[in-house]
Parts: structure tokens; C-alpha cells; sequence
């Protein structure tokens, strides 16, 4: 109990510790009790949450995700399935018809058994009764008596829920067989922030929620083996792996049932998952964190998930040195769900996987825990942040874990995606709400490679010590608060000095595109050469230009952007480098000169490294004929 009583209060302490003046955010407390019956696939539970509102307005309503109501025929999310060009493949079959490949949602045909529900009765508000409306997968309540600034209230009700076929994300009886992935399970507190509800409809995109703790207690059948988020409570009275060294737990032969008992301090979701066939192992890992793994006693796991278990300790490790210190003394990574999927203190994945692909989706969804459950980002409108800079630590981690064979680029893919995209015609703002994007082949590529290259080519710009403070004083300054796309830029215009504001809009909130090229290499005079760059995409950048002689030298010069007021130091030790003037938006193009003839030139390179994400580089670069 001391050491729990602990950790809530070094949790508690980061709350609200946000450094922008005036900021606050809302808490919530869970209080759940949950029945489930396996057969039915049917759930009953009573909550209660302490709901204390931070903000200085009134509130007269609250509202509440209802995320199983999805998963109907006629639903939301169904008509996205059925309208968008591009349905997520996990979600549609797809067969012959008079020819064609014809593509049919898959809730489109849920029988009443399959589908998913969340019915709410009984609501209260300080135990009077309060008006409540479901409108799809949102609770619209008006409340009994308005919450006022800085006053807490409690609200309680009944939940009565069917888990669904597993379609995205949650459900039941998952491709590789999986009971139970209980994601979106519970009325979920809709967030309210300096800007308002944040009450979205669930069409299979992400999610944002209310800071708090959770108290959950779930009764299930005794042979069922659950990972989630919390710690368990009452673990010599579960068993099933979880109990103390040397305790033996003997249940009672009339035992049908057993309660678990979690508590998750300061999170922001909670989610669990289920099984009677799960092999749950667990090992320390930096800092005596608990790594827990639950997975199908399957004879093609059992190999890769043993194998997998010492490289996530890595993982932790990696994460911990280079963003910040894993907060909570446990992680479950959990057999389930269709794919990859972040939650408080837990993941769940799907585990038939190739043993590279194992390790490498729980590097993915493990970052999560930094970037999305401490640093709580809205994803419904900056997936970018989340995705984007979890794809980015991610990979350097697995490069770390796993190095490739031959040393690569481990940034190469992100940087081919976004400039497919940005040529295709398709691309859309990264400001673009998560459920507008018109294509999912345009969101995928916009939220995890463009928010990736955000990143790199940040580095770019004020060079890799200067991010690599910047992630760390990021982590530092905004955990366990709600940070925005101006929380980073501002984090790195005081780490480096350097003004960014046009680098976040440019990039976020347009299409512009960087593109420059080597317009013209000729004879100044006999001792100089002349070369003149020219910009042709909207998008400014300070240009990186190595040059090298025919004698085997080379030199650097670099071409500071004046937007940035800053100039960055010479990133090439051992080469002789040059600060030249500052090339102004305004003008298409530049011109320096060199002192040497042209003769004496073997190439000249905008960008050497490739940290730019200039999508026609073909003409950057000049080579001696």
C-alpha cells in the first residue's frame, strides 16, 4: 500500500505541470464494476466518477464516448466504410461480383449477436436523476445542476454493453483467436479544453480523454487470464501468474468467477484484454518496471514471444534515455485486437509475426507511452504529434534493438512516403481533422510519415543535439498535460534560439511543397565560379550546400532562411565551412560565388544528407561533366 500510495502522489505531481500561463485541464476518478459473461459476449457494470472542473466556465452539459455503438449496421462508422474509396482492408470483405472486386462493410452485416452496444440507464448527477440523449456513439447529458468553476460533482450509472465481432481495434474472437480486446469498452468522459468539447463521433480514428485515475474491478470466468492497463490489486487472491514468489493460490472448488481489481493512477484511458488460453510471463526491466507479456499458447508464438521479451526491456531503456523516464512501474504488452494499439500502461498487437515484426510494432506502440499516454496530445486533430513522433523514436529504437545488416536510413521510408503523397495531388493539410481526410492512404501517410519527417527535418534546421534537447525538454516540461503543435515549436525555438513559427505553419497547416535546384554553374571569372540556386516550391528552408574540388576537398556553405533570425553552426567537423546571406522568401532566386574556377569543381550538393524533404532532388546537384 506504500509503495501505490507512492506512486499516486510522484504521478500527481506532474499533474497540471504545464509551463504555458494560465493552462489548466479537467480530472476525472473511475469507479467501475464490471460482470462478464464469456459466452454471451455480454458485459453489465456500474460507474462512478468524480468529475472536478479545473476550467473557469460553468458547465451545463457533459457528454460521454459511447465507442461499441459503432459497430451497428447504419452506424457512422459504417457509412465512412461505405463512402470513403479507400476502407481500411481490416474492415470490408471484399469478393467477386459480375467481374469486379466489389467491397462490402463488414458491420454493414452484423447479425444483433455480433454487434456491439453500449445502453445506459440510471443516470445521476449527485443522485438526481439527470436528462441524458445517445446520438450514435455519443451521450449528450444535461446536467441536473451546473458544475462551476473549480467544483467538483459525481455522476453515476448503468452500463449494459456487447463486445463485437473484433472489426477495429475492439471486439471479440480476433483473427489469431482472441477472447476479448476490450478497447472503447466503458462510457468514456468526452474531454473539455481551452477550446471547448471535444465530443467526436467514432468512425475508427484516434482519441483524446480526461486525465484521472481508474478504479476498476472486473468479474470474469475463473479460466480467463486479463493484461491491462493498472496494477492489480489483489493479485495472491487472482493468481494466474500475477501472484508474489513462493504464494500458491488455491480457489474454492465452488469458484466460478474471479473479481480482478485494478488501479490505474493518473492515465487517460483504460483498456484490458482476455483469454483462456493466455501464457502470461513477466520479467523486470529498467527501474524495476514490470514488463508483463499475455499471448495464445500457440505453438507458432511461443519462440518469438520468449525471444521478444529482452529486446522490449531494451526498448524501455532506449525510450527512457532519450525522451524521459517511463513513469509507472508496469507495462503489459497483450496478444489481441488487429494490428497495433496504444493504451494506458498497456498495448495490444497481434502476435502470429515474424520475429522482426514482432519486436518492431511493440517499439511502435510501446514510444506510445511517451508520445500520446504522458505527452496527451488531442490525435483527433494532431495525429501528426503522436503518430508522427512515435514513428520517429521508434525507429531509431529498433535500429538500436535490432541493427540492420548493412547500416541504413532508418528515416528513408518517411521521406519516399510524403513526397509520393505531396506529388500525388491528394495530400491535405496536417491540420486536417483526423476523420476528414478524404482517403486513408492520404491520413496514413500525412499523420505517421509526414509527422516523422516533422521531426528529422527539424534536426535540419537546428541540428541533431538541438532536437535531441528539444525531445527531452519536451517530455520534461509536458507530461501528463495536453500538449499542442506550438508547445514543441515553442520547446525548440527556446532550446536552439532559433524563430520556427514559419516551419509549423508551413509544414502543418498547408500543402506547400520545398523545392530548390542548382539554376546555373558558371565562370564568374577566371578565378570564381558563379552558382545560382533557385526556389521553386512555396515552402522557405536554409539550404545545407557542400561543394567538392577536384583535389579531393570540400567545403560547406551555408545559406541561412531569414525567417529564422538564427544560424546553425557547421554541422561537418574537418571541413572548412562558410555562413553566407540570408536568402529572403521573396526572392526566387540566389547567387554566391565560389573561389575556384569552375574546372576545379567536382560537384556541387543542395542537402547532403537527405534531412530535406525536397520533393524533386534530382536537380540538386552538380556534377563536373
Amino acid at each position: 500500500m506504500k509503495k501505490l500510495l507512492f506512486l499516486l502522489i510522484s504521478c500527481a505531481s506532474f499533474a497540471q505541470n504545464n509551463p504555458n500561463p494560465g493552462y489548466w485541464q479537467q480530472h476525472v476518478d473511475y469507479k467501475m464494476e464490471v460482470n462478464m459473461d464469456v459466452k454471451k459476449f455480454q458485459y453489465k457494470g456500474k460507474q462512478e466518477i468524480v468529475y472536478t472542473n479545473n476550467s473557469p466556465d460553468t458547465l451545463h452539459k457533459v457528454f460521454y464516448h459511447l465507442y461499441n455503438n459503432a459497430f451497428q449496421p447504419g452506424s457512422e462508422m459504417d457509412a465512412r466504410l461505405q463512402a470513403i474509396s479507400d476502407p481500411d482492408k481490416r474492415m470490408v470483405k471484399t469478393f467477386k461480383k459480375e467481374g469486379k472486386d466489389v467491397k462490402e462493410s463488414r458491420i454493414s452485416t452484423l447479425k444483433p449477436n455480433e454487434i456491439g452496444y453500449l445502453n445506459i440507464a440510471n443516470f445521476k448527477q449527485d443522485g438526481v436523476v439527470a436528462i441524458t440523449k445517445v446520438v450514435g456513439t455519443i451521450l449528450e447529458v444535461t446536467l441536473a445542476k451546473p458544475i462551476l468553476p473549480k467544483q467538483k460533482t459525481t455522476l453515476s450509472l448503468d452500463f449494459d454493453g456487447q463486445v463485437p465481432l473484433q472489426i477495429r481495434r475492439s471486439g471479440r474472437l480476433s483473427e489469431e483467436g482472441v477472447a476479448l480486446s476490450m478497447t472503447q469498452w466503458y462510457p468514456k468522459l468526452c474531454e473539455y479544453d481551452f477550446e471547448g468539447w471535444h465530443a467526436n463521433p467514432y468512425i475508427a480514428r484516434e482519441f483524446h480523454g480526461v486525465w484521472g485515475n481508474f478504479d476498476v474491478k472486473i468479474t470474469i470466468d475463473k479460466a480467463y487470464t486479463i493484461g491491462g492497463t493498472g496494477y492489480l490489486q489483489n493479485k495472491n487472491e487472482i493468481g494466474h501468474g500475477y501472484q508474489d514468489a513462493g504464494v500458491q493460490v488455491v480457489y474454492p472448488k465452488k469458484t466460478k468467477t474471479l473479481t480482478w481489481h485494478f488501479y490505474a493512477p493518473n492515465v487517460h484511458d483504460f483498456a484490458w484484454g482476455a483469454d483462456n488460453e493466455f501464457i502470461h510471463d513477466m520479467i523486470l526491466g529498467p527501474n524495476n518496471v514490470e514488463l508483463h507479456f499475455l499471448y495464445k499458447n500457440k505453438k507458432e508464438n511461443l519462440e518469438n514471444w520468449k525471444k521478444m521479451q529482452p529486446k522490449t526491456a531494451e526498448l524501455l531503456a532506449y525510450f527512457n534515455e532519450n525522451v524521459g523516464q517511463y513513469p509507472y512501474k508496469q507495462y503489459s504488452v497483450i496478444q489481441g485486437g488487429d494490428g497495433g494499439m496504444e493504451y494506458g500502461m498497456c498495448t495490444l498487437i497481434t502476435g502470429n509475426r515474424a520475429f522482426g515484426s514482432l519486436v518492431g510494432v511493440t517499439a511502435h506502440e510501446m514510444a506510445h507511452s511517451w508520445f500520446q499516454f504522458v505527452l496527451a496530445t488531442n490525435e483527433t486533430k494532431h495525429e501528426w504529434m503522436d503518430e508522427g513522433f512515435t514513428s520517429y523514436i521508434s525507429n531509431l529504437a529498433m535500429n538500436k534493438v535490432l541493427p540492420p545488416k548493412k547500416p541504413e536510413n532508418p528515416f528513408e521510408d518517411a521521406y519516399n512516403n510524403y513526397i509520393y503523397l505531396a506529388k500525388s495531388g491528394k495530400e491535405q493539410p496536417l491540420s486536417t481533422h483526423a476523420d476528414r481526410y478524404d482517403l486513408n492512404m492520404a491520413y496514413g501517410i500525412s499523420a505517421y510519415s509526414k509527422g516523422e519527417v516533422f521531426l528529422v527535418q527539424l534536426g535540419y534546421l537546428i541540428g541533431q543535439e538541438n532536437l535531441n534537447k528539444t525531445i527531452k525538454r519536451f517530455y520534461n516540461e509536458y507530461k501528463f498535460t495536453h500538449p499542442t503543435p506550438n508547445d514543441i515549436k515553442r520547446v525548440a525555438e527556446k532550446v536552439s534560439g532559433a524563430n520556427l513559427d514559419w516551419y509549423l505553419l508551413d509544414w502543418t497547416l498547408t500543402t506547400n511543397t520545398i523545392d530548390y535546384s542548382i539554376k546555373e554553374v558558371s565562370e564568374a571569372n577566371a578565378a570564381n565560379t558563379k552558382v545560382v540556386f533557385e526556389r521553386k516550391g512555396r515552402m522557405p528552408m536554409p539550404l545545407d550546400v557542400m561543394v567538392e574540388y577536384t583535389d579531393g576537398t570540400k567545403e560547406f556553405f551555408y545559406i541561412p532562411n531569414t525567417l529564422m533570425r538564427w544560424e546553425k553552426p557547421n554541422p561537418y567537423a574537418g571541413i572548412k565551412g562558410n555562413v553566407l546571406k540570408g536568402w529572403d522568401w521573396a526572392y526566387p532566386t540566389f547567387t554566391f560565388e565560389i573561389a575556384k574556377p569552375k574546372d576545379k569543381i567536382k560537384s556541387i550538393t543542395i542537402d547532403p544528407e537527405n534531412m530535406m524533404a525536397d520533393v524533386n532532388k534530382e536537380d540538386n546537384i552538380f556534377t563536373k561533366k
